[in-house]
């Protein structure tokens, strides 16, 4: 029997996060959402998701800081980034750190999908 591949999403924006969230639900995963960086790595201590979209501008922790976060907590969870203030040092700071995508609010659709399946594959594991 499979299990459906859990996406988290982390965004400040509550828009944002249930939109996305509704989109990847649409896509067949299981969407987690978070109000903020803090709050995901409390619940990922716990459980783990198959891939994580995150904002990059937040407050407290931002999603850099996120990722810098799990990797030192050896977390080899697959992120993709969006943002609406999109920089190159910021994309290939990320990307070398060894992110999966980094996506311009507002995100294309099909590049979301073309994220995951890079990242997770198909929406059963």
């Amino acid at each position: 029997m499979s299990k459906t591949s859990v996406i988290a999403i982390v965004d400040d924006d509550e828009g944002v996060r249930v939109a996305t969230g509704s989109f990847v639900r649409s896509l067949g995963y299981a969407a987690r959402t978070y109000a903020s960086a803090s709050e995901f790595l409390q619940a990922c201590a716990e459980q783990e998701p198959a891939c994580l979209i995150t904002d990059v501008q937040m407050p407290e922790l931002d999603g850099v800081e996120l990722q810098q976060a799990l990797i030192a907590a050896a977390h080899r969870i697959p992120i993709i980034f969006v943002t609406a203030f999109p920089t190159e040092t910021v994309r290939q700071s990320v990307l070398a750190a060894g992110a999966s995508g980094f996506l311009r609010k507002p995100c294309d659709c099909d590049a979301i999908v073309r994220c995951l399946q890079e990242a997770v594959g198909s929406p059963a594991e």
